[in-house]
């Protein structure tokens, strides 16, 4: 027995046969043993460009040299806190948060994922207000624990869990009157993306953030961002907020903040909204929040963020790629609905849901790799950490071309067939 057919056994004994099924009719059932910036290695010594990016998580790249030193340099001194004693490196990223973050952007709370950072953030709101009722989007992505899943806007994840968390409401994404119609005395907050990520990679019209910023100032109610795939210079501005010049009430951050080396998350808010918590402490707390190995990894990215303008590098780099895929767009029509994105967030809608299949195993042939959007089976999201470089760009391009070619020549062949 191979090394991959041992780990397939044990994904099928141990961890999700069905899993297991999906990655090998998917092609995918290399075995990643070793990854250094853009690239990922596998058990057999190839190297594939990474164009999933941890699905958001590895803006910096996988294992960046100045974070894992840093990581490595406090794990000799304290890995975890005591949580008893005032903590350095938590005080310490707390402050950058509040340096990098837009506008009056103060007070944060250190976590442990997105989802997490989505749950303090509406638990928070709901503080604040004294009100009950969030309001969020359709096909919407915050999280699958149960706070967040109530605020996620796909059905299929939340049936199964019903009922969930009561006093949630959906309206369309990028509709503003249906938004301002939708809110209520009850109304506590509004819930959104500036660009839904697994939702299609789905911008919204311009004006959109502006908007409800203006509403929620009216109706005295908060605005809280998710900005867990979308910050950190993924969008080709530190935050994509950055883009319609708007500051939230409240922000919420994962996925790439640690750099890609350890998870966290947190969640950050104006000085007014944190009052509740300045009362009552001990109200949200968190056993590994903030710990050292984190926020140390977090204050590296953070500076490293500004130090390499890895954002003005992505709108770039973003907008080349963008030209090139658009031009791929026009000559397999037949294929591609349409290509969209913000700097190095961009998806490729497919006319059909059966040739994405197809394409992520070309691709993965080719030595690339790339993925779905979790809510949009039909948009192939392409998210590489945002240290690629121009070579790397046109190698996606062409490792891209070559696989849509063999994709058309497949679905011709079943045509004639």
């Amino acid at each position: 027995m191979n090394s991959e057919e041992e780990i397939i056994k044990l994904y099928e004994e141990n961890l999700n046969p069905g899993l297991a099924r999906i990655v090998k009719f998917m092609g995918l059932n290399s075995i990643e043993v070793e990854a250094q910036g853009t690239k990922v290695v596998d058990s057999s010594g190839e190297k594939y460009i990474d164009c999933v990016g941890g699905y958001g998580s590895l803006n910096f790249g996988h294992r960046p040299p100045k974070i894992v030193a840093a990581v490595k340099k406090q794990l000799e001194k304290m890995p975890l806190s005591s949580k008893l004693l005032l903590n350095r490196q938590q005080a310490e990223l707390a402050a950058k948060l509040a340096e990098v973050t837009p506008g009056e952007l103060k007070f944060s709370f250190a976590c442990n994922s997105g989802t997490e950072a989505v749950e303090g953030a509406l638990k928070l709101a709901r503080l604040y207000t004294g009100k009950s009722e969030i309001i969020s989007t359709v096909n919407a992505f915050h999280g699958k624990s149960m706070g967040a899943l109530s605020a996620t806007g796909k059905e299929e994840y939340k049936a199964p869990f019903q009922p969930l968390v009561p006093g949630f409401k959906h309206v369309p994404f990028g509709d503003i009157a249906a938004l301002a119609k939708a809110v209520t005395s009850r109304t506590a907050a509004i819930i959104v993306e500036p660009i839904q990520g697994e939702g299609g990679i789905i911008l919204p019209p311009e004006g959109y953030l502006a908007e409800i910023r203006k509403l929620c100032n009216e109706k005295e109610i908060l605005m809280i961002v998710d900005e867990i795939q979308t910050g950190l210079g993924r969008t080709g501005t530190n935050f994509a907020v950055e883009f319609e010049k708007i500051v939230p009430d409240i922000m919420v951050l994962a996925k790439s903040l640690s750099g890609g080396v350890i998870p966290i998350g947190a969640l950050i808010a104006k000085s007014k909204v944190w009052d509740p918590l300045c009362e009552s402490p001990f109200l949200h707390t968190s056993t590994f929040g903030g710990n050292p190995l984190a926020a140390v990894a977090g204050k590296k990215a953070l500076g490293i963020l500004k130090q390499d303008k890895l954002a003005s590098r992505a709108k770039e780099l973003g907008r080349k790629l963008l030209i090139e895929l658009n031009k791929l767009q026009i000559k397999y029509s037949d294929l591609i609905e349409e290509v969209r994105g913000r700097g190095l967030m961009i998806g490729i809608e497919l006319v059909t849901e059966g040739i994405g299949g197809m394409l992520i195993s070309e691709l993965t042939k080719r030595n690339l790799l790339a993925a779905y959007t979790l809510n949009q089976p039909k948009v192939i999201r392409i998210e590489p950490p945002l240290v690629i470089t121009k070579e790397e760009v046109d190698k996606v391009v062409d490792i891209f071309s070559a696989a849509f070619r063999e994709v058309a020549k497949m679905i011709s062949k079943e045509d004639i067939c």
